[in-house]
């Protein structure tokens, strides 16, 4: 069994039928999901995106906004979403701590890679909010390099598929799944697991990245346990 993981939501994942702002209802859903692998004796780390509150490439898209200036606008929306997930998950009696690679210290922890490990040795959720700190990298990079520092065993991408298709399963009803690929297929035929980035950077560190989807109630405990039926994986 896994014992320490990472899962990344999309921020629009938070965000319900709406398509914007946060559902509480959704962000319940989750903390239950996280407090069984927590249960299980898994130390967890979170990162969220940002997309239901501001996307960084899309704010900039007329160039009144900078892209850098838009990009730390997406951040700041990451940990909008860290501020609610913590909650959610004390409110489930778990303890969280979310650590922020922007220094904001009335509300977060700013992220040292020692501290977050002795969190999740202690059995804490750790949220990592803000991305990387850095303009042009996505929140999808951001949990790929942190699942690498913190020595996750691999990193659970929660999406609303089941897996990796060879196309869009919501436009295209032939798409194939594709239970295990490479992560040279990923990038040679661009894939959309993650961006070029975090991939090349799970390869480079042998971060198996495990796709799946967030609303089948109870998967993130079977994946972590080895159960692999309702997934995709890259590595």
């Amino acid at each position: 069994m896994n014992k320490r993981v990472l899962v990344k939501f999309s921020g629009e994942a938070l965000a319900g039928a709406e398509g914007y702002g946060i559902d509480t209802q959704i962000l319940d859903y989750i903390a239950e999901e996280i407090k069984s692998l927590v249960e299980n004796g898994i130390e967890v780390g979170i990162v969220i995106g940002g997309g239901n509150i501001i996307r960084g490439v899309t704010a900039a898209a007329d160039g009144v906004i900078k892209r850098t200036s838009a990009d730390y606008m997406g951040m700041l929306g990451t940990v909008i979403n860290g501020v609610a997930m913590q909650e959610a998950l004390e409110y489930k009696g778990l303890s969280a701590r979310l650590q922020t690679a922007i220094k904001m210290e009335q509300i977060a922890e700013p992220f040292i890679v020692r501290k977050a490990m002795r969190h999740l040795e202690k059995g804490r959720v750790v949220i990592f909010g803000a991305g990387t700190g850095n303009p042009y990298f996505t929140t999808d990079t951001g949990a790929t390099l942190r699942a690498t520092e913190i020595g996750a065993s691999m990193l659970i991408k929660a999406t609303k598929v089941d897996g990796v298709y060879d196309k869009d399963p919501m436009k295209y009803p032939d798409a194939k799944k594709l239970d295990t690929l490479s992560y040279d297929r990923a990038l040679e035929d661009h894939i959309k697991v993650m961006d070029d980035t975090a991939i090349a950077l799970a390869k480079d560190n042998k971060l198996p990245i495990v796709v799946a989807n967030m609303n089948e109630k109870g998967n993130l405990l079977k994946i972590v346990k080895g159960d692999y039926s309702k997934c995709s994986i890259v590595k």
